[in-house]
């Protein structure tokens, strides 16, 4: 009895605690909608999967997140600022700029959803939080989980779990969040609003587009360098046409090699012990306010937009200025054909939807400059 009770106490059951019961729940229920629902399964999966993990009672630290583990080292890019911005350059090898650059206007779109950013900003520092948490917590009103990471790294490591959960869950369910409040700011005869059929960008304004980008962005904020000159990079080597090899590996195998890393590592950091308190709460429902502010600005200017304009720009468009790219598009597509079939929005919603990843990473160059 006494060899079964030893060998009682070296399993996980004996160590089981309310606490990392209840996250080991919170991590199945982040599996379930990343695999049952497909919420954003390529990262949600891997975070959800470190969050199981690193709540296991019993599983040695030394193979996770303490010195000298697997992920201690894999935590690195996290910690440094690698990993985000190399998303950074495979999202800006798969993206088209060519719809923001057929329509500067929705430029103002993208800026407009990232009020979202600073309402969150200032609603922290009214709960008592401190100037670096609320910049971190405010940035999940971008709906960029890279940019999130990458800035709550920067200012407010201790965060980065609640933090990077938020983001990532927020942007899983934009289908979901968004046409509540779309259709709440706007009307059924603006939803039928269909718009002109865009110019097309020539190759010389879409090589040029990456290049003024980085030095006019670069120039303003320098500590948003990191970020937008990678996002540019990408562009330039997908537009030029002369690195095809680099852009498929760009936006293939290194894409999926470093949100493996990014998702596993960030996921682990969310033990109980700093996930269940009550900063989590605030980070959680922060940000819901912040994404849905967001979307509401975007959608608000989007309408401002369309009075100034006769009628001829459809306000919904605006929701797409937050950066989660394609999926707010796809939204605004969806939403605009439920109310009229014969409405094509997508590559009219793509302009304001690239303009918020430029948008998101503005800002969080500036809440970096201001309180790194």
């Amino acid at each position: 009895m006494e060899l079964l009770y030893t060998l009682y106490q070296t399993t996980g059951l004996s160590m089981l605690t309310v606490n990392k019961s209840i996250m080991i729940l919170v991590a199945l229920c982040l599996l379930y909608l990343a695999i049952k629902k497909g919420y954003e399964p390529y990262l949600l999966l891997p975070i959800s999967f470190g969050m199981l993990l690193v709540n296991l009672p019993g599983v040695p630290n030394e193979g996770l997140m303490d010195e000298g583990g697997l992920l201690y080292w894999l935590y690195k890019g996290v910690k440094l600022g690698i990993y985000p911005p190399m998303i950074f350059l495979a999202i800006g090898a798969s993206t088209d700029f060519g719809p923001l650059i057929a329509n500067p206007k929705s430029l103002l779109l993208g800026a407009a959803a990232q009020l979202g950013i600073f309402a969150a900003f200032i609603g922290s520092i009214l709960l008592g939080l401190s100037g670096k948490a609320a910049a971190s917590i405010g940035i999940i009103g971008g709906a960029d989980g890279p940019t999130a990471i990458y800035l709550t790294s920067k200012l407010a490591p201790d965060m980065l779990g609640p933090i990077a959960v938020a983001a990532y869950s927020y942007m899983a369910l934009v289908p979901v969040i968004q046409p509540p409040i779309i259709r709440l700011l706007t009307t059924k005869k603006e939803r039928e609003i269909k718009m002109v059929q865009l110019r097309q960008v020539t190759k010389r304004e879409k090589i040029i587009f990456p290049i003024l980008v980085t030095i006019i962005v670069i120039l303003l904020i320098p500590s948003s360098a990191p970020l937008v000159g990678m996002l540019m990079l990408g562009n330039l080597m997908k537009e030029s046409g002369l690195v095809p090899n680099l852009v498929e590996h760009a936006k293939g195998s290194m894409m999926y090699v470093i949100t493996i890393c990014l998702g596993t590592t960030v996921g682990a950091t969310t033990n109980a012990e700093t996930f269940l308190t009550l900063t989590t709460i605030k980070i959680v429902l922060l940000g819901l306010f912040a994404f849905g502010f967001g979307t509401a600005g975007g959608v608000i200017f989007g309408k401002i937009m369309c009075k100034l304009s006769g009628g001829k720009i459809n306000p919904m468009i605006g929701a797409a200025g937050v950066s989660a790219v394609p999926m707010a598009a796809r939204v605004v597509q969806k939403v605009g054909q439920e109310e009229n079939p014969s409405n094509f929005l997508l590559m009219h919603a793509m302009g304001p939807n690239v303009a918020g990843v430029i948008g998101s990473a503005v800002a969080a160059g500036v809440l970096l400059a201001v309180f790194k």
